[in-house]
């Protein structure tokens, strides 16, 4: 089952993010992370048509011409000089989206994900896609809990407008 919630919780969902919400409820079969045990590549190519219907640009493989580039630093003429890698960008670029799967909390993925997001030039925010359970964690529980705290404790303010975590 598709859960989600978008942080700050003060804030309702954008309606570009509930687009990218429905790509996961309407692939919800092939995706449950209670009966697929699939890889975040995986999930990623069974959203990836209802990602692209709606008009963003999605990972199709790991060789560096499949990548998506996303710029972070520009030096002279305008080169980029420094650029990370997302799963999904909208035609805007100002959504970013992050398929995870077994290292989302284990390897603490997720922060790379929003460290990475807030240095992306003109990204205002990041999807961040779970398993709800991995290996007996509930992977989806623990960064909501971490989003939570980030944003209720008001110590850290991040350059994003927000940060919508989903689990699959």
């Amino acid at each position: 089952m598709i859960k989600y919630q978008f942080f700050p919780r003060s804030h309702g969902v954008v309606p570009e993010m509930k687009k990218v919400i429905n790509c996961f409820v309407e692939n919800n079969e092939s995706i449950d992370s209670n009966f697929n045990n699939l890889t975040s590549n995986d999930v990623l190519k069974n959203i990836r048509q209802s990602l692209s219907k709606i008009g963003y640009t999605v990972e199709t493989g790991k060789s560096k011409n499949n990548k998506i580039d996303v710029p972070v630093l520009f030096g002279l003429e305008n080169k980029i000089d420094k650029s990370f890698n997302a799963d999904a960008l909208s035609k805007d670029g100002k959504i970013v989206i992050e398929v995870e799967a077994g290292r989302a909390t284990e390897s603490n993925q997720f922060l790379k994900d929003i460290f990475q997001a807030c240095m992306m030039f003109e990204v205002e925010y990041l999807v961040i896609a779970v398993r709800n359970t991995y290996r007996k964690h509930k992977d989806f529980e623990i960064i909501y809990t971490f989003l939570e705290t980030l944003y209720i404790s008001n110590r850290l303010h991040l350059p994003l407008k927000g940060i919508l975590l989903i689990g699959y």
